[in-house]
């Protein structure tokens, strides 16, 4: 119905091979905010939420695949151009004991111009109730639509929408680790709900503790964060209470692919449909708990 929430979520989504225990090469599509995308459309927690990915790819047959694979999973594919000189990015996954490494080829992926029709850009956000992005998804674009694209987040957030976003540092995508740290803060301020984590806070912020993250996050101008801390305790807050839970299992991973974006999608699913912080929190780390237990960013249905 036309009237239903939107969750729009920006970003890059590639051609991912992973290797099975018998060394084989498993092909399938994923990227850091339509791994988010697919786990909050795939949550029982959504309601009466539609799902919604904006991004650009080839007009090859691959790039055809991941469309079908897209609408297949319940992601509308509404604001996904097709891009007649790029082709889609690729990476490859290899794990030891479960901690994973990545090898990328992605300089000619279209989603690089994914904001270059601003217009468009801003017709898809304002048909959104709540948008999603990552660092990752400011990283790979030019300087000057990396600011046009925080432009039209800061003026959906004036007009009441929630603008949900994960700094996912990835210093290798960005000129330096300066300009990546300053475009991280400048996101964080058009950001109402920030799903930091604290490993890679702490490296590049200096960040000790959890708290501290929450504390520089809410004082950045975010009404919600929630610290993410590789599987252990995990801390979230709003301007008016937080929640630090600690009691939760750890699993032994088989490939940690995709935990933190899957944590994302279910707890996004549970507070934008008003459950407290801390089931938010719980259903986020059963959902990650399971992502981890098998190869790959997409758990399986």
């Amino acid at each position: 119905m036309a009237d239903e929430p939107v969750f729009l979520a920006i970003g890059e989504c590639m051609i991912e091979f992973a290797q099975a225990d018998d060394g084989s090469w498993q092909k399938n599509f994923a990227g850091d905010t339509f791994n988010t995308a697919w786990h909050f459309a795939n949550s029982p927690n959504k309601e009466n939420w539609n799902t919604s990915y904006f991004t650009r790819v080839g007009t090859d047959t691959i790039s055809g695949q991941l469309i079908d694979f897209t609408d297949q999973n319940g992601i509308s594919t509404q604001w996904i151009k097709r891009d007649i000189k790029r082709q889609l990015g690729l990476y490859i996954i290899e794990t030891i004991e479960g901690e994973r490494s990545f090898t990328y080829w992605r300089e000619n992926s279209a989603a690089r111009c994914l904001a270059d029709d601003i217009g468009l850009f801003t017709q898809a956000l304002e048909a959104a109730s709540c948008i999603y992005f990552s660092g990752i998804t400011l990283a790979i674009l030019a300087s000057e639509r990396r600011q046009a694209v925080l432009g039209a987040l800061a003026a959906a957030r004036s007009q009441g929408k929630a603008i949900a976003f994960d700094p996912n540092m990835r210093p290798r995508l960005w000129e330096s680790v300066s300009v990546m740290c300053d475009t991280i803060m400048a996101a964080a301020n058009v950001a109402t709900i920030i799903m930091p984590g604290l490993d890679e806070q702490s490296d590049h912020f200096g960040d000790t503790t959890s708290d501290d993250v929450m504390k520089r996050y809410l004082n950045a101008g975010a009404n919600e964060v929630v610290v993410k801390n590789g599987g252990g305790p995990v801390l979230a807050a709003t301007r008016q209470e937080r929640c630090h839970v600690d009691d939760i299992t750890i699993v032994t991973p088989i490939d940690t692919t995709g935990a933190g974006d899957s944590f994302n999608g279910a707890y996004l699913a549970m507070r934008l449909n008003g459950h407290s912080l801390e089931g938010a929190v719980r259903f986020a780390h059963e959902t990650a708990s399971g992502v981890v237990q098998h190869r790959g960013a997409l758990k399986p249905r």
